[in-house]
């Protein structure tokens, strides 16, 4: 039987698991065969995901996905490689860290503070970019991560709502359930104003996996302890670890990475997260022939704005676009 949890003002769903194997069955059922050619997107995990984003709604989920391929089929981002960002990587503004957390989770750090471009269009592929490389190298069962972000020397004149709204956008809608963990150290009191103007772009989710850690208050530095081996963790978030970003190393070290992502991509993968079993022409193909033919869910009719994907071939895929209502 399921149940339902009470967080805030949401309500979400808490199912057995046969529960949930019966909505993933189901949304691999509205997904139809292109379900069978992307084994890893629509894999049960996977599936499980877009489900808990969208509390179990198995339409939602159904959309929420096709709305992820069609972006990754326009934007490719395992197609970013290190040259095309190595200018926004350069102040340490964002890199995974060479550590994990106690759980094994993959370790982003960033630092507002440090943004040295001013395009937005750039800042997000470079976070993009982040993220697919951060997946690429979990090791962490559930495919959760952390993030750190330290706000020594923020102020007001770092704010971006344009940014801060793309983000949320990107990494809710096609990268759901990835974060496991957000803890803000040290922001400044006036940070708590813009929390407030942030907080409509953030699911409700989203916002509890937010911690606040304060240097001088021992029971927030208790998030640290609780979370992290003092001997890895960098001294400026309190750990033991002198050593910090050097933007040479991580150079060498994402370029590494790089070839990881295009052994991936050789071996006929679209990407290391979602892995397909044909070729690219044959995924386009496949994309454009079973998304524009799946019936328009008549439930959300009145909220989806035909979005038309120009392929290669001059082809056009025709796929609901995301709105305002399940962005949030």
């Amino acid at each position: 039987m399921s149940a339902r949890k009470s967080r805030g003002n949401a309500t979400e769903k808490v199912l057995s698991p046969e529960e949930q194997q019966a909505k993933i069955n189901e949304v691999k059922k509205l997904m139809g065969p292109i379900a069978d050619k992307l084994p890893v997107l629509c894999s049960d995990a996977s599936i499980m995901r877009y489900l808990k984003a969208r509390n179990w709604n198995t339409k939602k989920a159904n959309k929420m996905l096709k709305e992820t391929l069609k972006w990754r089929l326009e934007y490719k981002p395992e197609k970013i490689i290190w040259e095309d960002i190595a200018q926004e990587a350069k102040t340490g503004k964002i890199y995974r860290a060479n550590y994990t957390d106690k759980q094994g989770r993959t370790v982003l750090v960033m630092r507002p503070s440090s943004q040295n471009t001013e395009s937005t269009t750039g800042q997000i592929r470079y976070l993009v970019y982040c993220m697919e490389h951060a997946i690429l190298s979990s090791n962490s069962t559930d495919g959760y991560m952390v993030w750190l972000i330290d706000f020594h020397g923020w102020n007001t004149s770092c704010l971006s709502m344009k940014v801060t709204r793309d983000t949320a956008h990107v990494l809710q809608n096609h990268y759901p359930e990835r974060l496991g963990l957000a803890i803000l150290y040290n922001p400044p009191k006036v940070f708590e104003s813009f929390w407030v103007m942030v907080r409509p772009f953030l699911e409700s989710k989203t916002f509890k996996k937010v911690k606040f850690v304060y240097s001088n208050n021992p029971d927030s530095q208790k998030i640290m302890e609780d979370n992290f081996n003092s001997d890895e963790l960098e001294t400026s978030f309190g750990g033991k670890n002198p050593v910090g970003f050097n933007y040479e190393d991580y150079s060498q070290r994402m370029i590494e990475d790089d070839k990881k992502m295009t052994h991936f991509i050789d071996s006929g993968c679209s990407s290391p997260t979602y892995k397909a079993i044909l070729s690219k022409s044959q995924l386009l193909d496949s994309a454009a022939s079973e998304v524009s033919s799946q019936p328009s869910d008549k439930e959300s009719d009145n909220d989806e704005i035909p979005i038309n994907l120009k392929l290669p071939d001059d082809r056009k895929l025709q796929v609901p676009s995301a709105t305002t209502s399940d962005s949030r």
